[in-house]
């Protein structure tokens, strides 16, 4: 067995076995009920060569934390800022992404979503902000579709929280298989995401009537009204995260 200083592509392909049986395993028992001894006889090292590689449990959840909150809030940002997308577009692409994740890699999130009280305070803290990097993204959608139109005046915050509510929860209840794809299934959220928060049909900006006009100025009259009537206005709705 190579050391830290071992031929990069062999211990690149361990490392990632490594990681993958701790998320396994943290899923299964919970970070807490996990030691690096039930690592290394997952992956079938001693407990010496398994030091070759990580230190610490700390390791593996550092590595599992940073790489799902970057891997996911670039992913999304890219879709944001595409500007030959409308944002319903964007929102079907954004939670299809999403859903997609929670379906192919269920055990990271699920220890993640256990253990994060137990989580160290440096760990928790990477943890939090990727969950909010990918509420800020859906919330902007959100926001650009009410302002172009596209969406009903609702909270954009609460309706993304819903919906990453959604997405989450395809980690504990789907299980993917040769007749149950996650495409279809990622397709359908994504959809449901979309009618949650779109304009009725006939009442899209690209088909106006008066009537319909008065309604929608209605409905963003309802929403200016209920936002200024909350205590401190719009700008002091609670911080949160996804």
């Amino acid at each position: 067995m190579e050391s830290r200083g071992g031929p990069a592509p062999r211990r690149k392909l361990l490392m990632g076995e490594i990681v993958d049986q701790a998320m396994r395993l943290f899923a299964e028992r919970g970070y807490d009920g996990t030691t690096l001894q039930d690592v290394a006889d997952a992956v079938g090292l001693s407990r010496p060569n398994l030091y070759n590689y990580v230190k610490s449990k700390e390791e593996l959840l550092v590595a599992m934390v940073e790489a799902t909150a970057r891997d996911a809030a670039n992913s999304l940002r890219e879709v944001r800022r595409r500007t030959d997308l409308d944002p319903a577009d964007k929102l079907r692409l954004l939670v299809r992404a999403l859903v997609l994740r929670r379906a192919e890699q269920p055990a990271q999130f699920r220890t993640l979503d256990r253990s994060e009280q137990s989580l160290p305070p440096e760990i928790a803290k990477k943890h939090l902000r990727g969950r909010r990097a990918v509420l800020k993204e859906i919330t902007g959608v959100i926001e650009e579709g009410v302002t172009a139109g596209h969406f009903r005046p609702v909270d954009a915050r609460v309706s993304a929280l819903s919906i990453i509510g959604m997405c989450n929860w395809v980690a504990w209840w789907f299980h993917p298989s040769e007749d149950h794809p996650a495409e279809p299934v990622a397709d359908q959220i994504a959809e449901n995401a979309v009618a949650m928060v779109a304009r009725a049909a006939g009442h899209t900006p690209d088909t106006p009537t008066p009537l319909g006009a008065v309604a929608l100025l209605q409905q963003d009259l309802d929403y200016l009204t209920r936002l200024l009537s909350e205590p401190g206005g719009p700008a002091k709705l609670p911080p949160g995260n996804g």
